[in-house]
């Protein structure tokens, strides 16, 4: 269904897009560091750095309002150092394994961001919106062991993610601009069962993407018309 949605929404923004001249479409390049965790996952901080490139279409309105549709992809997760270290040992099977509470999650995704944005005096622009996000990788270490039972096609993690965002954008140099952007899960990426090292206690979390992100965006054609100079 999803990937139904995405079909006609880029089938009639192309459609449209044709119907109002190539001259008002505006490209850009996009590229910059993710800050992320995982809310849920019982590990505190946005200690995962992960890249995020890709480009955009944006169609303005007039000269302060715009709309854009991107393509990233982006790297997201969480990360935890080792900070102690004990000895496990399975009351059942007699195996010792060695605990230190080192955690390493990559999760990578193709995103479709769908932004409006506002412009004021061609300085500043602030913006907000949705987007799609699609799983294509994923590695779970937990204590410095791979976990093998988390894979893209494990069912471990959620393929799809459904995102929020709130970002802001600062003129650096004619068509450079510096661009800050909060993301966050509106759906549960996983459920998760967490037990205390004795056994005594159990507890459920639902995890969700909680992304910061720094980037760079080269805008191209930023003086062509707007969709209101056409008419």
């Amino acid at each position: 269904m999803m990937k139904r949605f995405l079909f006609f929404l880029v089938l009639f923004l192309m459609i449209f897009s044709m119907q109002i001249s190539a001259q008002v479409i505006q490209g850009a390049l996009i590229g910059g560091l993710n800050a992320s965790q995982v809310d849920g996952d019982e590990i505190y901080g946005f200690d995962r750095y992960g890249g995020v490139i890709g480009a955009a279409a944006i169609i303005p309105f007039d000269r302060n309002w715009s709309v854009s549709l991107e393509t990233l992809f982006s790297q997201k997760g969480s990360y935890q150092s080792a900070f102690y270290t004990a000895i496990y040992k399975d009351s059942i099977t007699g195996v010792e394994t060695i605990l230190t509470g080192e955690y390493d999650l990559r999760l990578n995704y193709v995103e479709v961001p769908l932004m409006v944005h506002y412009t004021d005096r061609e300085r500043i622009t602030v913006g907000t919106g949705f987007s799609y996000a699609r799983m294509v990788g994923v590695t779970e270490k937990e204590h410095g062991n791979l976990i093998n039972t988390t894979t893209t096609n494990s069912g471990t993690y959620n393929k799809s993610d459904f995102l929020v965002h709130a970002d802001i954008r600062f003129r650096l140099y004619e068509n450079l601009k510096l661009n800050f952007r909060y993301s966050y899960s509106i759906l549960k990426i996983r459920t998760r069962e967490f037990t205390n090292l004795s056994g005594s206690n159990s507890w459920i979390r639902d995890q969700r993407n909680n992304v910061f992100a720094i980037r760079l965006i080269w805008v191209f054609n930023e003086k062509a018309k707007t969709l209101d100079e056409v008419k």
